[in-house]
């Protein structure tokens, strides 16, 4: 199942003047990406991941949002919640993909008609469109989706994969991106069949391992199971600049927004970090990063000034900083230990108040400031 022009439609559900117009979810600047595009935009050949600035050239009419990473969390959130009530078994693959595994179904209620009934409750208790595709496997199932869009359903059963994938075009496969497709065009190699019917070996050779892979989902073969469950090793932000910078102030400032966000998504998920690392990109495109240790903890004040002392450290003055990040790792469950020591009960009642305000206004509504 896949939600259609997610971060589109759920702006749609605020302003309704948005339906049937280009819209473009992205930063404003031109150094900024597309992150998302109605069906509208794409008609002009804008698609996610393109620099805004040639976006704005392929669709100036198109209208732009900044978008709003908290609305799209709690609409996902919605989204899951329905689909595992549901659901026996259900992997959330991202914020608006999910594979759900409903073999036996068939047995007792009909597959098709179990998913059909899924799909009405999804868009109506969300307002959300979504789309699913029922086959064998996650990669004729996720082709299978992207066919039934927009807003659609799609059933491949088992002897009809071949023929539905056979007239695809190779970039319909998962896992074929830019360099593979150019790799297997230069071979002749245009639509699923042909790729299907190479030998195995040969692919093997020019593509290595990853050849072999994109051959069995050609022929419709993937053996991975629906995986309910993922850890999640990391939580991290990164901030591009529109203007490359050495002012130490600003970046000091930065880092302090993006280590509360950090943190306060941490103790939404009752998780600790042991572990704190800070990036930085200078005007060049050098990447250098640094990592250190620390107690357990999920305190802004704690991991901000580990990470100040880490940026001081990295940062070569002489050079111009085109993006910074902060990272946290090594993450446990666990609530926030009290220092007897160091945490006075006036800065625990401020953490609980922050947290208590940002859940139910968003991160934005809310964050520490700076003493003059």
């Amino acid at each position: 199942m896949d939600l259609d022009t997610f971060f589109v439609s759920a702006e749609r559900l605020d302003n309704s003047a948005l339906n049937g117009k280009p819209i473009i979810i992205g930063g404003f600047s031109d150094r900024g990406v597309v992150a998302s595009c109605s069906y509208e935009a794409r008609k002009f050949g804008v698609h996610a991941a393109m620099p805004g600035k040639l976006a704005r050239r392929l669709c100036p009419q198109a209208i732009w949002i900044r978008g709003d990473m908290d609305k799209y969390s709690r609409l996902s959130h919605l989204v899951t919640e329905i689909i595992e009530e549901a659901a026996p078994l259900v992997e959330k693959a991202s914020i608006d993909e999910h594979y759900l595994d409903v073999t036996g179904m068939d047995r007792f209620f009909g597959t098709q008609k179990w998913m059909h009934e899924l799909r009405q409750r999804i868009i109506k208790e969300s307002g959300l469109p979504i789309s699913f595709g029922l086959s064998v496997n996650k990669t004729v199932s996720k082709i299978a989706t992207g066919e039934a869009k927009p807003n659609g359903e799609k059933e491949v059963q088992q002897l009809a994969v071949k023929p539905f994938l056979y007239p695809l075009s190779i970039k319909k496969i998962p896992g074929i991106g830019d360099k593979s497709y150019h790799t297997l065009r230069d071979m002749g190699i245009v639509y699923i069949e042909t790729l299907a019917n190479m030998p195995i070996e040969l692919l093997g050779r020019v593509m290595g391992e990853n050849g072999k892979v994109i051959w069995e989902k050609a022929n419709g073969i993937d053996n991975r199971p629906v995986q309910p469950y993922h850890e999640q090793k990391s939580i991290g932000s990164e901030r591009t600049f529109e203007t490359d910078t050495t002012d130490m102030k600003f970046l000091h400032q930065t880092l302090s927004k993006m280590v509360q966000d950090v943190c306060f998504d941490m103790r939404k998920q009752n998780r600790l970090c042991a572990t704190v690392t800070i990036k930085i990109r200078y005007s060049d495109f050098q990447t250098h990063t640094m990592q250190a240790r620390l107690a357990y903890t999920s305190y802004d004040h704690v991991i901000l000034a580990k990470a100040k002392e880490l940026l001081d450290k990295v940062y070569d003055r002489r050079l111009l900083i085109r993006l910074i990040g902060v990272k946290v790792s090594n993450l446990v469950y666990g609530a926030q230990q009290i220092d007897l020591f160091e945490d006075s009960e006036e800065m625990i009642k401020l953490y609980q108040a922050l947290d208590q305000i940002k859940h139910w206004y968003g991160k934005k509504a809310i964050g520490k400031g700076k003493a003059p």
